[in-house]
């Protein structure tokens, strides 16, 4: 039976926040102590390659199957998807960071952006709505703070987890427009409140 058109959208958005919370575990093996920190940043690494190859088919080659037409957007078309952007931005802070920033960073935008994101739509290039806002904030609020408290001391602590919440929700918010063409926020969001809470941290260490 076919799927009424609002349905099968709705159906499809489900399913790719459900594939962008699943990236949610990548840190928990080192988190359970089963492989280390390191180890951990390799491994995603590797899957960049893995994506790399993937969307060299999908675009070099034509090798567009089923799943890429249910879990990548119109607009992904013609460009690297929001999936290789993604690994690309939770290898890179899994690489340079230390948990302690890097493991939230990624967290919000495993967990903060599938929430924005069901609380609001809006066009690539268009800010999401105040409320979206300050949920996506709280969210990373809340990630980020058992991890700081512990490393930095409840004040300064919180200081960095807010760092890095502020950050993450104006990238997830207010996308940057480079030449008509919104920066995926796949790539921004961990970078940006990694980066953020690591200066603050500096600052006030």
């Amino acid at each position: 039976m076919t799927l009424p058109a609002a349905e099968w959208r709705e159906r499809v958005e489900f399913e790719r926040r459900l594939v962008h919370a699943g990236g949610t575990l990548y840190p928990v093996p080192y988190l359970l102590g089963w492989i280390s920190w390191e180890l951990t940043g390799l491994l995603l690494l590797a899957g960049v390659g893995v994506v790399a190859l993937l969307e060299f088919l999908r675009l070099g080659v034509g090798l567009d199957h089923a799943v890429y037409r249910a879990l990548t957007r119109e607009y992904e078309a013609d460009g690297v998807a929001g999936y290789a952007l993604y690994q690309v931005s939770m290898a890179g802070v899994a690489l340079f960071f230390a948990p302690t920033i890097a493991i939230p960073a990624m967290w919000m935008l495993s967990i903060g952006d599938p929430v924005s994101g069901t609380l609001g739509r809006n066009a690539a290039t268009e800010p999401k709505r105040p409320t979206v806002w300050i949920a996506m904030f709280a969210v990373c609020l809340a990630l980020a703070v058992p991890f700081t408290v512990a490393a930095f001391g409840t004040v300064v602590g919180i200081a960095v987890a807010a760092a890095g919440a502020v950050a993450a929700t104006v990238a997830d918010g207010l996308p940057p427009v480079i030449r008509g063409v919104a920066v995926d926020d796949n790539l921004t969001i961990p970078p940006a409140a990694a980066v953020a809470m690591l200066a603050l941290a500096t600052l006030l260490g």
